[in-house]
């Protein structure tokens, strides 16, 4: 994996948006964005302002470890803003999680009738189960690391830092605390979602896949996922994450 130093630039992928000139970013499927980020060329961007001056004082010399594949945040909050708190109910998928899903239509064959263990190995969770877009049941994600070590000192430092990207204009940090709250060093939750993925969490004691209207599905881009019958539904954010401060 490729160890990238900072100070006054962050290191972000400026060749995907030269590959994609003349598309329309919010039409790209989750998985052909994916593929473009993983083998895009590094580029660089300027430091919002006040990382810029952090950079005078010293204070932004960072180390970020990318990831060898795109991962996934599942995130909640105000879409126009660049802070706010409620980071301890995000989630994380280390891998894309579409194609591990099971389609709504297939629950019973692929899901219920293992045990609610999934084809890819994963273990449905009756309580507290995930859709895409497309209407595939998704595994549910791990609760998002919000702390991290100190590589120097080898303490434990109650937030951590991972570079996001929507998929469109911005790629910048992300830091999430111990104690829920988060913030963005350039642009707003809705700036690095990827308006395409689509993902919400279905919850409660007679809440069934199979309610599920499937005409409903594919959902557009930027709309709500729908509502299943006899279930409470949480819709959430997809953030892209390339890598992580280490």
């Amino acid at each position: 994996m490729t160890m990238i130093s900072i100070l006054g630039s962050f290191v972000f992928l400026s060749a995907l948006f030269q590959q994609g000139e003349g598309l329309s970013p919010s039409i790209l499927s989750r998985r052909a964005a994916v593929s473009a980020l993983s083998t895009a060329v590094i580029g660089s961007t300027s430091l919002a302002p006040a990382a810029a001056n952090a950079a005078t004082e010293d204070k932004t010399k960072r180390s970020f470890r990318r990831y060898p594949s795109i991962r996934f945040i599942a995130a909640l909050g105000d879409p126009n803003s660049s802070s706010g708190s409620g980071s301890e109910t995000w989630g994380l998928w280390r891998d894309d999680p579409g194609p591990r899903g099971v389609y709504l239509k297939d629950y019973d064959r692929r899901l219920k009738s293992n045990n609610n263990v999934a084809p890819a190995g994963w273990t449905f969770d009756p309580s507290d189960w995930w859709v895409e877009e497309h209407g595939l049941i998704m595994s549910t994600p791990e609760p998002l690391p919000r702390k991290s070590i100190n590589k120097e000192t080898k303490e434990v430092v109650p937030e951590k830092q991972y570079v996001v990207t929507g998929d469109r204009d911005i790629t910048t940090v992300l830091t999430v605390r111990d104690d829920g709250t988060w913030e963005l060093e350039k642009g707003s939750l809705y700036d690095v979602t990827h308006l395409p993925c689509r993902s919400a969490a279905y919850r409660g004691d007679t809440c069934a896949p199979m309610n599920a209207n499937l005409k409903d599905f594919p959902v557009k881009p930027g709309a709500e996922m729908p509502v299943i019958q006899g279930c409470a539904k949480q819709d959430y954010a997809v953030l892209f994450v390339l890598g992580e401060a280490v």
